[in-house]
């Protein structure tokens, strides 16, 4: 099908579309039913990730000094998007595009040693916990706290919707510290805590989301911490963490840019193919039109992730505002062009060899999280249009 899916459009490097090609390559031959045989049998897409791994495409937007690609955020949203136009949404990817980030930021000169190399190669990995059930999206709340031992601490409290815990080696954790403020609040700092460490056990969560990773309940009781386990500065960590949450928001999108990719390609191709009274089904307007508005709502979130990858790979600081609403937008747009795409299938929309309802609630988690559509629209109206606070 000829469209602008894979023009230059929404590339902003010269080599992005030898990148989109390259990552295409490798992820074809694996492609929606590969996906949906290893999360049907629990299992993980190790094959996949690992192929992923070593070609590179896992670390690019790991510096090289470290083992990466070099290439920045711009690079990390194409192989995230591509890799979901296959029909493999891979939410462990977008953990990447935190702690990578951090570590690489914010880690002692012995902790980027010790694993950049690892994570821009596939071959380690880090969760990030940084939810909890009574603090949602008010980080300022979160009760997992941090409480001095000497010359190390005693990490204490429960993380929840914690991804993929069960194929990491270790936690970026975020806690504040033991004493609050006249408000009720506390400096955060992060830490980087080993998944076996004694004192850490977890539940998993059952969901309706059709994916290989796990989400987790993770219960931390005294864990001890040394010194070298403090990302960054004490007390410094929600500045850290921003670090990690805009490429994050930047990377949920790219998913669900790649989820809308490849239901429109679906959808479109089913009305070609598909004939009532020998007229193909998408010589009607009911049906063509609706995939049409789709296809263009998508090639709009897509560009503005594309700008808000570049923004933050420059350093400038409206890139928070773009990452917000790429977010926003790529969300909105995701469910816009899976549901027409269900509609045009018609009854098979809703058969799981069509590969389209089970994607349902991975694109519709990303309205949710990793940060809500209406805390979006509160940054937005604040921030952008200049109106007051809102809560």
């Amino acid at each position: 099908m000829t469209n602008i899916f894979e023009s230059e459009l929404v590339d902003t490097a010269e080599h992005h579309g030898e990148l989109r090609s390259s990552v295409r390559k490798l992820v074809a031959p694996f492609g929606r039913s590969y996906f949906q045989g290893v999360t049907k049998r629990n299992e993980k897409p190790t094959e996949l990730w690992d192929q992923l791994g070593a070609a590179g495409f896992l670390g690019v937007h790991i510096s090289e000094e470290y083992g990466g690609g070099g290439g920045g955020l711009a690079d990390y949203n194409i192989v995230i998007e591509e890799t979901a136009a296959l029909g493999c949404p891979l939410l462990s990817m977008v953990i990447g595009s935190i702690t990578g980030p951090i570590i690489e930021a914010h880690g002692s000169p012995a902790m980027r040693d010790d694993w950049l190399s690892g994570l821009a190669d596939g071959s380690r990995r880090i969760a990030f916990a940084i939810t909890e059930p009574d603090a949602g999206t008010n980080t300022h709340k979160v009760s997992t706290t941090a409480r001095r031992d000497g010359d190390g601490w005693r990490l204490s409290g429960t993380k929840y919707w914690t991804s993929a815990v069960d194929e990491s080696e270790a936690l970026i954790v975020v806690a504040r510290g033991d004493t609050l403020d006249a408000a009720g609040r506390s400096p955060l700092s992060l830490f980087l805590v080993a998944a076996d460490a004694p004192g850490i056990t977890m539940s998993p969560i059952e969901t309706a989301l059709h994916v290989p990773e796990t989400q987790f309940t993770v219960f931390f009781d005294e864990v001890e911490l040394g010194p070298e386990a403090l990302i960054g500065k004490e007390g410094d960590g929600l500045r850290h963490v921003f670090v990690g949450l805009n490429p994050e928001r930047i990377c949920a999108a790219a998913i669900n840019n790649g989820i809308s990719r490849f239901a429109i390609d679906k959808g479109a191709q089913y009305a070609v193919d598909r004939s009532v009274w020998s007229t193909p089904i998408g010589a009607h307007q009911g049906v063509a039109h609706p995939l049409a508005s789709a296809y263009i709502g998508v090639q709009q979130a897509r560009l503005m992730t594309a700008r808000a990858a570049q923004l933050y790979d420059a350093g400038n600081p409206a890139a928070g505002e773009a990452a917000n609403m790429a977010k926003f937008a790529a969300a909105e747009s995701s469910l816009v062009a899976l549901d027409q795409a269900i509609q045009t299938h018609g009854g098979n929309g809703f058969a799981i060899e069509y590969g389209l309802a089970d994607l349902w609630f991975i694109a519709r988690l990303h309205k949710t999280a990793p940060i809500s559509r209406e805390m979006i629209l509160n940054f937005v109206a604040q921030h952008s249009l200049g109106l007051p606070k809102s809560y």
